[in-house]
């Protein structure tokens, strides 16, 4: 269980901060890099969730609580080592995975094949939803980098890669399943 009683610690003061299994790092470090771009993830989603209802509220309401999965699964070094940390070690599933993968299948069974690119925009919900996708694609790019560094759970870059493209195909759901999308027009201002 999670107690803060004391939001500033002055710890970071030096410019470091402190894994979840304790060692400590410093804040520019790739890792926290990863995790950090998470945390804005799930910020932007935050905003995303303001406009959304339904089942969709419901997704991106769970969606929120996985991010937080994931970064506890991105602040704790040492895959290797889970075994000896004497408590159950969060990381995340290929269940999650799945599920994202499911939920994907089931939004694109209601749309028409694109065939132009898309802009983001349309609706306020799809817009933040581009947004957010944009930002999970960093968290991914950053969740990769860190890989070739330092072992990363599998599962945690997989759930960054469908997340994205989760978004993508929501976004298309918000514009009125892909009926109000923007479409790229090549050249258009030429």
């Amino acid at each position: 269980m999670v107690v803060l009683n004391r939001i500033y610690t002055k710890t970071g003061d030096a410019g470091e901060t402190a894994l979840s299994n304790g060692a400590r790092v410093a804040k520019h470090s790739m890792r926290v890099t990863a995790y950090g771009t998470v945390d804005e993830t799930n910020a932007t989603l935050g905003l995303a969730r303001q406009h959304a209802t339904g089942d969709m509220a419901a997704q991106l309401a769970r969606i929120q609580n996985d991010l937080f999965d994931l970064g506890a699964d991105l602040a704790r070094p040492d895959i290797e080592r889970d075994s000896e940390a004497g408590y159950p070690v969060l990381r995340m599933t290929e269940a999650q995975v799945t599920r994202l993968e499911t939920e994907i299948d089931a939004m694109i069974a209601r749309l028409e094949p694109l065939r132009s690119f898309i802009l983001p925009g349309g609706s306020p919900l799809a817009a933040h939803l581009h947004l957010c996708r944009t930002v999970t694609r960093r968290a991914e790019r950053c969740a990769v980098e860190l890989a070739t560094m330092e072992s990363v759970n599998d599962s945690a870059v997989k759930y960054l890669n469908r997340l994205s493209d989760w978004f993508f195909v929501a976004a298309r759901i918000a514009n009125d399943d892909g009926v109000n999308d923007v479409l790229w027009v090549p050249g258009a201002n030429r």
